[in-house]
């Protein structure tokens, strides 16, 4: 791994209209070719440092510095998979359409280009869906959807990937094909990933790190059900399964607070 920082964030601090800050003394440093898991109980922090590291949201004090330079300048080398059910998945646009999005540019008019067409193309291939390139994205499945998501992401050749929820409301077959597509692309570029799941996270990163208004640092497989309630702050209700809620719901079943189907 590089020494080389990617990501550097010192004395951060940010709060919304509220009384209380949404996070306070942050600082983080990320280095090329590492990655990392951001967990935390909702309302933590977890989406605003997501969005700080995008540039959508201006810290009150404290700096952040994305490969030397302010997060908006920075986002040429930034690619970012929202979770797919905060876009509207009945929209009439094609696979290919959805992918192309990621080659746009600050003051792109007109048609894409042969080049754009080509990188779309690229990261369709990478992917594994270039069979899909014409097929409406309201008819895929949601592992599907995930990876058109992420093509998207690369279209703009990024070096940092930050993904949010990447395997939520995906069968656990398409989990399997997911991990083998992270675990390839974390090889060559560094990674985030927002997670509630603590299996997943630990399967595919190192370092997790927490975030509940301030930071921390753990090592992934290090991390416990005594760290989870410091850093929660309350008790939590682990699952020792396929799914490990981390989000600090304290009922099972399919109306437990995080969404998921949890059972003891």
């Amino acid at each position: 791994m590089s020494s080389e920082p990617i990501i550097e964030i010192k004395n951060l601090y940010f709060q919304y209209d509220s009384s209380q800050p949404t996070l306070e003394n942050v600082c983080l440093t990320i280095h090329r070719g590492q990655s990392a898991g951001i967990i935390g109980p909702n309302g933590g922090g977890k989406s605003t440092l997501l969005k700080l590291l995008l540039g959508m949201l201006t810290p009150q004090r404290g700096t952040i510095r994305i490969f030397g330079t302010d997060p908006v300048s920075a986002r040429p080398k930034v690619g970012y998979m929202p979770q797919y059910h905060q876009l509207d998945a009945a929209f009439p646009i094609s696979v290919n359409e959805v992918v192309l999005q990621g080659t746009l540019r600050r003051g792109f008019w007109g048609r894409y280009s042969a080049e754009n067409r080509r990188v779309a193309a690229a990261a369709l291939e990478e992917m594994g869906i270039a069979h899909l390139a014409e097929r409406s994205f309201a008819d895929l499945s949601g592992g599907q959807r995930q990876r058109v998501l992420i093509a998207r992401a690369l279209a703009c050749s990024p070096e940092l990937l930050l993904l949010d929820e990447p395997t939520a409301n995906i069968d656990p077959g398409a989990e399997e094909q997911f991990y083998a597509t992270l675990d390839r692309l974390s090889r060559k570029l560094t990674i985030l990933t927002v997670s509630h799941d603590l299996g997943f996270v630990n399967r595919e990163v190192g370092l997790l790190i927490c975030v509940n208004r301030q930071v921390s640092l753990h090592d992934a497989a290090d991390f416990d059900q005594d760290t989870a309630n410091r850093i929660y702050r309350h008790g939590m209700h682990m699952i020792h399964h396929n799914h490990a809620c981390f989000c600090g719901c304290t009922e099972t079943g399919e109306n437990s607070e995080c969404g998921e189907a949890c059972h003891d």
